[in-house]
């Protein structure tokens, strides 16, 4: 009997020891933190337009995965390669200025270690502000059956210009508390991606944000501050803040009202009678994704949800032309992680 205890206490012991020693490993990172907030130029062929409207596209491109995203459902490389196909065939009929992306993938075992930042880039998007948010040596998830975990996951928000990207800062967002710990060192952070861009004689401060889906509360207090941080530069410079905020009006106690009442705030595409929605791509219900802008310097034009990436993602990607309405304010010298927030 002494035996058999000591055999099943040590066999305990060991199942105790191996699961802790897993959950360090699988739960730590690649990459150095210092990492995270990278500016590339690189040497592709461009065109830049000669007239005075841009244009800007934002995208949750939910890792090229389409509707099978966050599910068990395990994909063939194939089905991603003609999802990116897709994508790059559109992005080259659109030509638009600069794209932003939610939950794109840098270097992950789901996408098979495909970057799809540089593969969109190598279309003539020359400057990228790249900000990891999902940095961990083995994600569990879905937790059955094993061999649809996400594994090794590096991924993140990209900004991907025709024009100069001259700044960068990586904002995370308020975590959701609620989360065990257990959870919580798997989870993604949730972030403010803030850009400065020279686009010709003007200097344009775009936001990138990627909201919490799952936790209301959570969802306020980073739109609050993502508020705040639109606050800074609204008065100074065009500023465009867009991205996936997870929030549509018919929500209860939608946060995505808060930035509605934003005073001279436009919002592209939206019509809150009638707007249409990116979400979810099969047969869309809901409109998560926005791009905002101060109406003091920029001028909406045209824009629209562009329906032709059908299920490369399971959100649609939202356009904006527009043009600069006068030039700049003061001249913008300080460092944005500078500016008290």
């Amino acid at each position: 009997m002494n035996n058999l205890f000591r055999w099943l206490s040590m066999v305990i012991l060991f199942f105790i020891f191996v699961t802790f020693g897993f959950y360090l490993w699988a739960s730590s990172p690649n990459y150095n933190i210092k990492e995270y907030s990278k500016i590339y130029h690189n040497n592709n062929s461009k065109k830049t337009k000669n007239d005075s409207v841009f244009s800007i596209v934002t995208y949750n491109i939910g890792y090229l995965s389409g509707l099978t995203n966050n599910t068990s459902t395990k994909n063939q490389k194939s089905f991603f390669d003609e999802n990116l196909q897709l994508v790059l065939n559109q992005f080259k009929i659109i030509d638009a200025d600069i794209l932003a992306f939610q939950e794109i993938d840098y270097a992950s075992k789901r996408s098979f270690y495909v970057n799809q930042q540089n593969e969109i880039a190598k279309l003539g998007y020359n400057h990228i502000g790249q900000a990891i948010n999902w940095d961990k040596k083995h994600i569990p998830y879905p937790e059955f059956p094993i061999s649809s975990h996400f594994g090794r996951i590096l991924s993140g928000q990209s900004i991907l210009s025709k024009y100069k990207i001259t700044n960068q800062d990586r904002f995370e967002l308020e975590r959701d508390k609620s989360n065990p710990f257990y959870y919580d060192a798997f989870y993604i952070d949730r972030l403010a991606q803030v850009v400065k861009i020279n686009v010709k004689d003007k200097v344009l401060v775009l936001i990138n944000v990627h909201l919490e889906a799952y936790n209301q509360n959570t969802r306020l207090k980073q739109t609050k501050k993502v508020i705040k941080i639109y606050n800074r530069y609204k008065n100074m410079y065009p500023t465009i803040l867009l991205g996936d905020f997870n929030s549509d009006i018919k929500f209860e106690n939608a946060t995505i009202n808060l930035l509605l009442n934003v005073p001279e705030i436009g919002n592209a595409v939206f019509d809150k009678n009638n707007y249409p929605k990116t979400f979810i791509s099969g047969n869309p219900t809901e409109r998560l994704d926005y791009i905002f802008y101060n109406k003091k310097y920029i001028a909406f034009i045209d824009g629209g949800v562009l329906n032709d990436f059908k299920q490369a993602s399971d959100h649609l990607p939202l356009l904006m032309k527009f043009k600069f309405k006068q030039k700049n304010g003061k001249s913008f010298n300080t460092k944005l992680s500078d500016i008290e927030l």
